[in-house]
C-alpha cells in the first residue's frame, strides 16, 4: 500500500502544535509496519538548514489562474528510511512565521491552494502515485477538491483520507476569493457557507474517509463540533477516532538526551535528581517533597488557562511549586511572568518555546496539569505517563480516553480527571491529587509506574490506521 502524507507541519522541520508531532511519528511507524508511505510539507523558511536535502522536481502550479513555480526538495524524516518532500514557493512560505505574525496571513486561502495542488502535482512530477491520499486539517482539505475535478492528471484515482486534529481551526476566508482555488463551482460547493469559504468543510463532505485523534473527541464533535454538526453527521458512517501515540525514539526517559539523568520504571532515582536540577536551574526553593505542577503549552483560551488562573491562588494555598512553559495569548503570559514575581521561589514560567525544558520538565514533574476545554487527543498527558508524572486532566476528548482516577482502595488509575469546566472543581482535583502525593507515597509510586509500563507506542495505532486505509480502499 502506498501513502502520501500531507501536513502542513512536520516535526522537527515545523512546528506550532501536535499534528508535527503525529506527522513525525506515525509515517515512521506505518513505514516499519510495511506501507510505502512518503511525507509532504511546504518549505518554510524554518526548515532551511535542518537536513540535507536534493532537488528532485519542479514544475508550475496554477493560484488564481497564474502560474507559480514549485521547487521540489527531498530529504528525509530523521532516523528513518521514510521520504519527506518539501514544497518551494518563497513568496508563500519564505517567512517569519508558518501561518501569520499576530494574526493569520492575509493570502492563506492562496497559500494553502498553492499546498494541496502541488501536493497532487508532486505525485506526477515524482512518480510517486500513492493508494491513498491522506490530508490532515484544513490546510490540505482542498485535495478532495482537485481530485474530483481532475485537475491533475495523470495520478490516477486515490482515495482520500482526512484526519482532523483540531476542529477549531477550519481554514475560513471570504467567499469573494474562490477564484484563487482555479476549481469548478461543482467541485467547491461542498466548501462555500454562506458568504464564506470553509476548507475543512468541504474536506469533511468530499473525503471517502475521515477520523479524529481519539474515539471520545469523534462522538463529542458530533454535537459540538463547532459549527460543522450537521457536516459531520451526515459523515458519521465513515468517522472514526484513533488515538495518537508517543513516538518512543524522543519521548523516553532512559534515552532521552535532554535530562540531565536518565531513569526508567525499574529505577526512579533519576526522576528524584531531575526534580532537584530543575528547582536548581529555575531558582525554586530545594524542596524534593513538595509536589510540582507543570503546564508546558500554548497559551489559548482552549487549554483552560482561565480555569488555572481562577484557582491560582487557591492552588498555591496548597503549598505545591508551579512550573510553565509556553507562550501565547499576552494576557495569559502576563499572568504568569506576574505570579513568578508573586511567588518568589515557588513559581517559575518560562514564556517561551523550548523543546529541552520540555522535555526537563516532564521529567522533573510530579503532576501534569491540563484543564483542557476540549482537547481532540492531546499528547502531553501521555508524555507524562511515559515519564512518571502524574497527568490531571478534564474529562473531555483524548484525556478521557487516556486517564483514569487514582483509586486507592481497588489500586488502580493512573492520574486525575474533573468533569466541570469550573475554577473550583480544577481545584478540587489538585486537592485529591497533592493528598494523594503527600499521604501515600507507596500508592503514590505504584501509579506513576502503571503509567510508564502501558503501551503508548504508535506501533499499535498505526495498526489501526492500516485499518482504515484498507477500509477505504476495499
Amino acid at each position: 500500500m502506498r501513502v502520501l502524507f500531507v501536513s502542513a507541519e512536520v516535526s522537527p522541520f515545523a512546528k506550532t502544535g501536535g499534528l508535527a508531532d503525529v506527522a513525525l511519528a506515525l509515517p515512521r511507524a506505518l513505514h516499519d509496519l510495511g506501507v510505502d508511505v512518503a511525507v509532504v510539507m511546504p518549505k518554510y523558511r524554518i526548515v532551511e538548514g535542518k537536513t540535507p536535502m536534493d532537488t528532485v522536481a519542479r514544475f508550475s502550479v496554477p493560484v488564481d489562474g497564474e502560474p507559480k513555480e514549485c521547487i521540489v526538495y527531498r530529504g528525509a524524516l530523521p532516523e528513518s528510511e521514510v521520504p519527506i518532500f518539501f514544497l518551494a514557493h518563497d513568496p508563500y512560505f519564505d517567512r517569519p512565521e508558518l501561518y501569520g505574525e499576530g494574526t493569520e496571513y492575509e493570502d492563506a486561502l492562496e497559500r494553502f491552494t498553492f499546498f494541496s495542488r502541488a501536493s497532487l502535482e508532486l505525485c506526477r512530477a515524482t512518480g510517486f502515485i500513492p493508494d491513498i491520499l491522506h490530508a490532515n486539517d484544513w490546510h490540505a482539505a482542498l485535495i478532495p477538491a482537485f481530485l474530483r475535478d481532475r485537475a491533475v492528471n495523470g495520478i490516477g484515482e486515490p482515495k482520500t483520507m482526512l484526519t482532523i486534529h483540531n476542529l477549531g481551526y477550519q481554514g475560513v476566508s471570504n467567499a469573494d476569493k474562490r477564484h484563487v482555488t482555479g476549481l469548478s463551482e461543482r467541485a467547491l460547493a461542498p466548501y462555500l457557507a454562506g458568504h464564506r469559504i470553509n476548507l475543512l468543510k468541504g474536506g469533511i463532505l468530499g473525503s471517502d474517509l475521515i477520523n479524529t485523534v481519539s474515539p471520545t473527541y469523534a462522538e463529542e464533535i458530533l454535537k459540538q463540533g463547532a459549527g460543522l454538526e450537521a457536516e459531520l453527521a451526515a459523515r458519521r458512517d465513515v468517522l472514526f477516532g484513533v488515538l495518537n501515540g508517543v513516538d518512543t525514539s524522543v519521548w523516553d526517559p532512559a534515552t532521552d538526551p535532554h535530562l540531565w539523568v536518565p531513569y526508567d520504571a525499574n529505577n526512579l532515582a533519576g526522576k528524584v535528581e531531575n526534580k532537584n536540577r530543575l528547582q536548581e536551574e529555575l531558582k525554586l526553593r530545594a524542596a524534593p517533597d513538595t509536589p510540582l505542577v507543570a503546564v508546558i503549552s500554548r497559551l489559548a483560551e482552549q487549554k483552560g488557562f482561565d480555569l488555572i488562573m481562577d484557582g491560582f491562588d487557591q492552588m498555591m494555598e496548597k503549598g505545591v511549586q508551579f512550573v510553565l512553559l509556553g507562550t501565547g495569548d499576552d494576557e495569559y503570559e502576563r499572568f504568569f511572568r506576574d505570579a513568578q514575581e508573586r511567588y518568589p521561589g515557588r513559581v517559575a514560567s518560562l514564556i517561551t518555546f523550548s523543546e529541552q525544558w520540555a522535555h526537563r520538565i516532564e521529567a522533573a514533574a510530579d503532576i501534569f496539569l491540563m484543564p483542557s476545554h476540549y482537547e481532540p487527543c492531546g499528547l502531553n498527558q501521555l508524555y507524562s505517563l511515559r515519564y512518571g508524572t502524574a497527568p490531571l486532566v478534564r474529562a473531555t476528548g483524548g484525556l478521557k480516553d487516556t486517564v483514569f482516577e487514582l483509586d486507592r482502595e481497588a489500586d488502580q488509575g493512573n492520574g486525575f480527571l474533573f468533569e466541570n469546566y469550573t475554577g473550583d472543581a480544577l481545584v478540587e482535583a489538585i486537592g485529591r491529587a497533592v493528598n494523594a502525593y503527600r499521604e501515600d507515597s507507596e500508592a503514590w509510586t505504584r501509579m506513576i509506574l502503571r503509567g510508564m509500563k502501558q503501551d503508548l507506542s504508535w506501533r499499535s495505532s498505526a495498526r489501526e490506521y492500516m485499518e482504515l486505509y484498507d477500509r477505504v480502499t476495499d
